[in-house]
């Protein structure tokens, strides 16, 4: 029996195999005509039909046509059985379960019920009992508790459910245009950051610490004359040809600001594929952490799915290896042209699908955080891409990434640029989750009423 600690079923209920039947027809069995794939079974709203035909052979899939249900036996989580509430005809491969409701069980009430705390806690429960891989299959399915309710009561309850979910559903449209707002707000306040217009009051006011020998301009002569040093010295190799070379400087900056390349500033690289595939060896625990793309995030760098090599394979890989506060780029994959910043004092390493951006010279010549601030806008954003192809696995060369032009300020102004940049962006952080919260909230209630529907 369920254990029945986390959600407590005080109503008669009977075994959803009586309501329930399976659906075994395929495309193959119909004319075939209009039938889709879907996308979205997985997802707590339903099944989404595709308005687009099936680029490969869609013959032994199963039809899902309007009031079935599909869901993979193999990946059930919660609320994961989908819904065909709308008219499209639409089909999935055989390895899912199909089925549909039975006379005296609306299939609209079903949905709901499988939706809630109640269903979501038996899905759950029947498909994690224990074996070599879970699985809820459909005999398991047909165990599942539903309540023993009428027909009529049934549509009568269901009248009451639609009204609330009309109602939250508006509620949740405004929450979300609320969301897309406050993302519109961070782009514009990030391009009025990089067009200098958030400082302008402030260079006003600190004249001397942006001209004369603190111009832009003499920082850049700085920064050159540490990247001869270190070319002279041998620390570091001279870079091939900047990747196309364009250059689009369309945006508008203050006088006190200059143009760079990214290979004016940066010393960028990457591990080899060879050496990744040669020497790599990732653990789940070891001396030197490694930065994979799904670590790179906007701004900062996600730890919570770290891995690991030894001390002596990163010393071998020096070239590859964070020891200096950098920004980080993922170039190809998943997250492509995700940029974030390095600031850890510990050794680091980087994994074949990031590269590092290391600014020549002292830290005090440049903000990364502004250079990042930079790389988040659109116009940052169509620096980073603007070599790239439309193919299907697009790449950033190491290149590409020299070539990318940035805004240069005087350095007071950079920081000053982070300071209220960091101040708008912890505001807007503070209305989203105040946004998100009132979502939860929303959610919330939706079973909360369910819950008041099926406690009879």
């Amino acid at each position: 029996m369920p254990d029945w600690k986390r959600v407590k079923i005080t109503f008669p209920t009977e075994k959803l195999g009586k309501y329930i039947e399976p659906v075994k027809r395929t495309v193959s069995d119909t004319s075939g005509k209009d039938y889709h794939t879907v996308y979205g079974v997985t997802n707590t709203e339903g099944i989404t039909v595709t308005g687009k035909k099936a680029s490969k052979d869609i013959s032994n899939y199963i039809t899902v046509d309007e009031g079935c249900f599909a869901y993979n036996p193999y990946r059930i989580n919660v609320g994961s059985i989908g819904f065909n509430d709308g008219g499209k005809k639409g089909c999935v491969s055989p390895a899912y379960v199909v089925f549909k409701a039975r006379e005296g069980m609306s299939p609209d009430f079903l949905f709901y019920y499988l939706k809630s705390d109640f269903g979501n806690h038996l899905i759950n429960w029947y498909g994690n009992r224990g074996g070599v891989r879970n699985a809820l299959r459909y005999d398991d399915l047909c165990e599942i508790d539903v309540p023993i309710i009428d027909y009529q009561k049934q549509l009568d309850l269901l009248k009451k459910l639609q009204r609330t979910k009309t109602t939250l559903t508006q509620f949740d449209s405004g929450i979300d245009d609320q969301l897309v707002l406050l993302n519109k707000l961070r782009q514009q306040v990030l391009q009025e950051a990089i067009e200098g217009e958030l400082t302008a009051k402030w260079r006003k006011h600190n004249p001397d610490l942006i001209n004369g020998e603190k111009h832009a301009s003499k920082l850049l002569e700085k920064i050159k004359a540490e990247k001869e040093h270190l070319l002279e010295n041998g620390y570091i190799r001279g870079s091939r040809e900047i990747s196309n070379g364009s250059t689009i400087r369309d945006l508008r900056i203050p006088e006190q600001w200059v143009w760079a390349k990214g290979d004016d500033i940066f010393f960028v690289t990457k591990l080899a594929g060879f050496e990744y595939t040669k020497y790599i060896r990732l653990k789940e625990s070891g001396d030197v952490p490694v930065i994979r793309a799904q670590n790179v995030r906007p701004i900062n760098i996600a730890t919570d799915s770290l891995l690991y090599i030894d001390l002596e394979t990163s010393r071998n890989l020096e070239r590859s290896a964070l020891t200096k506060k950098c920004l980080l780029v993922t170039f190809i994959g998943a997250g492509i042209g995700d940029v974030a910043t390095f600031h850890e004092n510990n050794r680091w390493h980087l994994a074949p699908n990031v590269a590092k951006m290391e600014p020549y010279g002292e830290q005090s010549y440049l903000s990364l955080n502004y250079l990042n601030y930079y790389l988040m806008t659109k116009t940052g954003q169509n620096e980073i891409f603007k070599h790239v192809k439309a193919t299907a696995q697009p790449c950033l060369s190491m290149g590409t990434i020299r070539d990318i032009d940035y805004p240069i300020p005087p350095i007071a102004e950079q920081q000053a640029i982070v300071e209220c940049v960091d101040k708008i962006m912890a505001m807007i952080d503070d209305l989203e989750k105040q946004v998100a919260e009132r979502k939860e909230q929303s959610e919330m209630l939706m079973q909360a009423v369910l819950s008041e529907v099926f406690a009879v």
